[in-house]
């Protein structure tokens, strides 16, 4: 009986493990679809047969975007808008988190509360209030309506705030009673303490930014300005004009950075987000 119950375990088992691999390479296979789009010439594209990897693969449409659309400003055009707002968020979403996590004083709950009743307000309603604040302020074609509206971000603080709340009062009151002061200790005993949940939130506003579409759509107006999804976007026309393989090799190269920046940071970002849900 033995023998036979260790048979069904190791064959429920490959099963289990021959499914999920059947469903991740189904997930696959548009990821795989682009790529080699992107090695295709434009003829190829809609080939029937369909046919993945074109006997005439080519490097063409990499060159092309480095030679004709200056694929470097673009992809350092959009790590300079996400690396900025990603750091000036994760200052102020920790710094707000700690205050609520470890101050005192009246209508803070009153004020927690408002803050997360923001976030069900759909970012559509604020479209047309931020762009004329902007306009007003002379924002519009550069790049601070994509850095500085979103540094106090209300699911950042909630976040921040969940995470800090676990750290021990007593470690603080130990810091004061050395002579801290208050953003010495949030700086150099608070901030030490948090950065798992640092690089989990990082990781989320940082892939955020880079594939945010809409915001770079309404205040960025100069081509040399683009960032990658308004640049991916730009391959875009009427039926029969859309540059299919450009478009691609475009997305294999915003994905890439990406890609990278998880594989990297995976255990930080795993162990960030299940002690915020424990500590929270």
């Amino acid at each position: 009986m033995t023998n036979i119950r260790r048979l069904r375990h190791f064959l429920i088992t490959v099963l289990l493990y021959a499914v999920l691999a059947a469903i991740s390479l189904f997930m696959l296979i548009p990821f795989i679809w682009m790529l080699s789009t992107s090695f295709k010439l434009p003829e190829d594209v809609f080939g029937f047969p369909p046919v993945l990897f074109s006997e005439r693969s080519t490097l063409l449409n990499y060159e092309y975007l480095l030679r004709e659309k200056n694929l470097l400003r673009i992809v350092g055009n959009t790590f300079f808008v996400a690396a900025s707002a990603t750091l000036l968020s994760l200052f102020f979403c920790s710094l707000g988190g700690y205050g609520f996590a470890k101050y005192r004083f009246p209508g803070r709950t009153a004020l927690f509360s408002f803050l997360l009743a923001t976030m069900i307000i759909p970012s559509a309603v604020t479209m047309v209030p931020n762009f004329v604040i902007m306009r007003q302020f002379g924002w519009v074609d550069t790049f601070w309506p994509l850095i500085v509206p979103g540094a106090a971000n209300a699911f950042g603080i909630f976040f921040m705030r969940q995470y800090i709340s676990s750290i021990s009062d007593e470690l603080l009151d130990a810091a004061r009673i050395d002579g801290a002061h208050e953003f010495g200790i949030y700086w150099r005993v608070i901030v030490p303490i948090i950065v798992p949940g640092l690089t989990s939130l990082g990781m989320i506003f940082f892939m955020g930014s880079w594939n945010n579409y809409l915001g770079p759509l309404i205040f960025l107006k100069s081509p040399e300005k683009f960032t990658l999804p308004l640049a991916i976007f730009s391959f875009g026309g009427a039926v029969g004009l859309t540059n299919y393989t450009a478009q691609m090799a475009m997305s294999v190269i915003s994905l890439i950075p990406l890609l990278i920046i998880f594989l990297v940071f995976q255990r930080r970002f795993v162990e960030g987000i299940t002690a915020g849900a424990v500590k929270g």
